[in-house]
């Protein structure tokens, strides 16, 4: 990262080209004086004078540079001009040479502080060119405003930056900050990021040209704000726009197919030239009465993850005893395979009744489906309830996609799912102040531990 280093304040720049200029001058009489009578003529001695005099002006400016010419010319004036040791002037040449060097000396004093300014002027509109094309060519992300202040506070050696807005309501809020933490009332710098916004820093006065740059980078900071905002309703409406398909696709196969099971069977049953036994009867029955079941969880599901999504959800916190909310929740759920052990003197939790059997019934039939035949265990411990199966588990890198909406790792499955089972138990778990964590199984297999907040004694 380049930095832009400020240059001495004035004044101490003011004391080092004094200092320079007096031992310069002190240094380069006293050496010149004892060979004035061995033939060294005015002009040699002129150009000596002329290099303390350039330096003066190097470091500390013009009005030094001319202090320094002034003085280096009554010095030569007083030590090398016939008379010595006066100011008259005994011949009129050596008037013109005294003339031609104070001019000389004048000029390239100016040169020198010019050239020098253009020099650093050159060097910073470079490092500036650089830093706003780093910027202006970084991707918008995550970050990207983060990573701006950043480079603003290094390149101007800040201690901390921050992007302020002002809200509705009149109060300036911190949109991001980098660096030490800063009151924005003591901020040593502000600059105006566009409409209700601005870029304020602590550290170090700046000089004019770094308030333009500044300024220039308070601009691309808003710029990279909305920029950034774009970005995230873009992803916004990216996901609105997969969950939309996501339920076009689950009314089109997943709603239809209990669907079509409940109409072929009421259909044959109707069918006046069709004689059934009881048997094929209560089959026929029970498929429409398993298929009905299927749709009302599926419409229920939808309707839990559009309450989850809209931020309506209830939630009614009480005291519940783990095995009485198990033993519920698997009149919901697959029983077949499921062993439970809850034991009935386990600390009570702080839930809702009816979330936590959501949560437990939709867990038990994800491990179910995923254990294809095998043993699943409810555990119930002091730390919270498990849910085990011995299936083909899930991936560490899968575990947090797989408690998103529509999600279905295994698309090859036809059981009328949704995907929503686990992102509506983590979500109703957290609605409770609680926590839902996936895990490996020993000997293979996936176990969901379900934690919620104990009842304060």
């Amino acid at each position: 990262m380049t930095v832009l280093v400020a240059p001495p304040r004035s004044r101490t720049r003011a004391w080092i080209g004094a200092a320079v200029g007096v031992v310069g001058l002190g240094v380069l009489t006293a050496a010149l004086t004892p060979a004035r009578s061995g033939g060294l003529t005015l002009t040699s001695v002129a150009l000596l004078y002329l290099v303390p005099v350039v330096v003066v002006a190097g470091v500390g400016g013009v009005w030094l540079g001319l202090a320094a010419a002034a003085a280096s010319d009554l010095l030569l004036n007083w030590f090398f001009v016939p008379p010595f040791h006066t100011l008259a002037v005994d011949r009129r040449d050596n008037v013109v040479a005294l003339l031609v060097y104070v001019l000389v000396a004048l000029v390239v004093s100016v040169a020198v502080v010019l050239a020098a300014r253009q020099r650093a002027a050159a060097v910073r509109s470079g490092i500036e060119a650089q830093l706003l094309a780093r910027i202006s060519t970084e991707p918008v992300a995550g970050g990207s405003l983060a990573r701006l202040l950043g480079h603003v506070r290094e390149t101007f050696g800040m201690t901390g930056v921050a992007l302020l807005e002002t809200g509705t309501d009149g109060i300036e809020r911190v949109v991001e900050s980098v660096g030490t933490p800063f009151d924005s009332d003591d901020a040593s710098l502000s600059a105006s990021a566009g409409a209700d916004l601005r870029l304020v820093a602590q550290g170090p006065a700046l000089f004019a040209e770094d308030h333009r740059l500044l300024e220039r980078l308070a601009a691309a900071a808003a710029r990279t704000l909305e920029a950034t905002r774009q970005a995230a309703q873009a992803a916004e409406l990216a996901e609105v726009d997969r969950v939309r398909t996501a339920i076009l696709a689950a009314v089109g196969h997943d709603l239809r197919t209990p669907l079509a099971s409940i109409k072929a069977a009421a259909s044959s049953l109707r069918a006046p030239d069709v004689a059934f036994s009881d048997e094929d009867r209560e089959e026929l029955l029970a498929t429409v009465e398993e298929s009905a079941d299927r749709l009302d969880d599926l419409v229920e599901n939808l309707l839990a993850m559009s309450r989850l999504q809209a931020g309506v959800l209830s939630v009614q916190p009480r005291p519940v005893a783990l095995d009485e909310v198990v033993a519920r929740a698997l009149l919901y759920a697959p029983g077949a395979g499921v062993r439970v052990e809850v034991s009935d003197d386990l600390p009570l939790v702080l839930a809702d009744p009816g979330l936590l059997e959501r949560v437990i019934a939709n867990l038990v039939s994800n491990a179910v489906r995923a254990a294809a035949g095998g043993e699943v265990t409810v555990l119930g411990t002091a730390a919270g309830l498990q849910i085990i199966d011995h299936g083909s588990g899930i991936a560490p890198a899968d575990r947090d996609r797989v408690f998103a909406p529509f999600q279905r790792l295994d698309d090859r499955r036809a059981d009328g799912g949704l995907g929503l089972g686990l992102a509506i138990a983590r979500g109703f778990t957290e609605a409770m102040g609680g926590t839902l964590t996936p895990s490996d199984t020993p000997g293979g297999g996936l176990t969901m531990t379900v934690t919620l907040p104990g009842v304060r004694t």
